[in-house]
């Protein structure tokens, strides 16, 4: 993911108080956020070890949610494409985070935070609450 989408996706959202408007996307953000932002800067391998199974847990819902409501036909495929990308990097973040090393969970959870912006980046913008 491009550096500039994503610092433009997520001041867009400070700015406007806009959450994604799907729970799942803003719930799976809640604890993406810190973690991208605090731990990682950091190098705090240990704090994202400790929140991995429940970012799993909220991107396993998204992954149950599929595409949806509000993407464009036409962007219906590419969204699956992905999603699926998605859910195989939570697998494999997952395995990391259990007994990876740190350049691997660093590696995987940076596939996760990636493809979870491409795919914020195609949900219809909604204001939160």
């Amino acid at each position: 993911m491009n550096l500039q989408i994503t610092a433009a996706l997520a001041l867009t959202l400070l700015l406007t108080g806009m959450g994604f408007g799907i729970k799942e996307y803003d719930a799976f953000h809640d604890v993406l956020h810190p973690l991208e932002h605090e731990a990682l800067p950091k190098g705090d391998f240990a704090k994202i070890r400790s929140q991995a199974k429940d970012l799993i847990t909220r991107g396993d819902a998204i992954v149950k949610l599929g595409v949806p409501d509000g993407i464009k036909a036409e962007k219906t495929e590419e969204f699956k494409k992905h999603l699926d990308g998605f859910a195989k990097a939570l697998v494999k973040f997952g395995a990391d985070a259990d007994s990876g090393t740190d350049a691997d969970l660093k590696t995987s959870y940076s596939a996760v935070h990636d493809l979870f912006e491409e795919l914020a980046h195609m949900l219809p913008r909604k204001t939160k609450g």
